[in-house]
């Protein structure tokens, strides 16, 4: 395979330092370089080894603000992180139930176990880990309930 995974994905923000913020405290990401440019500011946060969010603040851009429903928001739709552990599955999803950024459902999809979120700004995301319990060839679809992790009910 000629690729070793995602390099970046670049985000509209009208507000960074929230954003910086919510990856810094729920996935310990780093803001590595951040620099002025015409019309606003460009920050690189880094999301793993290889992987960062190129974060674009842009003066009078609406666009951040603007949200469509999943699979209707163009060619780029939701962003996937691969958590490092189990364990790192596990604190990243305690810390964004904290946040009311999900209400904590795991899917079981057979390979991989995943957890939807939303951002700050609205970007429906998901955080995915591989299946401890994966059974080879077996594949399950969307809204298959993971055993041992239970969601919350009081989410706003």
């Amino acid at each position: 395979m000629l690729l070793n995974g995602v390099n970046h994905v670049a985000i509209l923000t009208n507000d960074a330092e929230r954003l910086h913020g919510f990856y810094r405290d729920v996935f310990e990401a780093t803001v590595d370089h951040e620099e002025r440019m015409p019309g606003g500011t460009l920050s690189l946060l880094s999301i793993g080894p290889l992987t960062e969010l190129n974060i674009f603040e842009i003066s009078d851009n609406t666009e951040a603000q603007r949200q469509t429903p999943m699979f209707g928001r163009g060619r780029i739709d939701h962003l996937g992180l691969q958590a490092a552990s189990t364990d790192a599955f596990d604190l990243i999803r305690e810390r964004l139930m904290a946040r009311g950024a999900t209400d904590g459902f795991v899917t079981d999809f057979g390979p991989v176990l995943s957890l939807f979120f939303r951002d700050p700004d609205g970007l429906e995301a998901e955080v995915c880990v591989p299946n401890p319990d994966a059974k080879p060839g077996v594949y399950n679809p969307p809204g298959t309930p993971a055993p041992g992790y239970q969601a919350r009910t009081d989410h706003p």
